[in-house]
């Protein structure tokens, strides 16, 4: 008993760095997918002055303070949600664009679930990307 205690402590010592560079790559797919989806309109920086801002009916909104918003507690759930956009109320209209339906679409040399899949792990680490730019 006490072998199979010290094995398991000693497994998530060392699986403790694995999980920290895979949130690091998680953060890096998710920077470069915001350059490409997102920057156009809320800015390199994710301050809502990205070239396409201007041309915009309305105010683009800085992303850099979404925790401060939501009293320092970064809202994964709305984050995701907002980006996905293919929820009802959304899909009949919004400024942004339903970009879980378009990342999906972009998948389709996978099939049924796994464009899914694919969707949601693009949506994913833009979340974890923009948690990572908060003020």
């Amino acid at each position: 008993m006490k072998r199979m205690s010290i094995f398991i402590a000693g497994l998530c010592v060392a699986l403790a760095p694995t999980a920290a560079l895979a949130q690091d790559r998680d953060v890096e797919l998710g920077q470069q997918e915001y350059l490409v989806a997102c920057a156009g309109c809320h800015g390199e920086s994710g301050m809502g002055d990205g070239p396409l801002a201007d041309l915009l009916n309305i105010t683009t909104p800085s992303l850099l303070e979404l925790s401060q918003a939501n009293d320092g507690s970064f809202p994964y759930e709305a984050v995701l949600t907002t980006i996905d956009g293919r929820d009802g109320v959304r899909a009949h209209g919004s400024t942004m664009p339903i970009w879980g339906e378009r990342f999906q679409i972009s998948a389709t040399s996978q099939r049924g679930e796994t464009a899914e899949m694919v969707a949601r792990g693009r949506i994913l680490s833009l979340v974890y990307y923009l948690q990572s730019i908060q003020k």
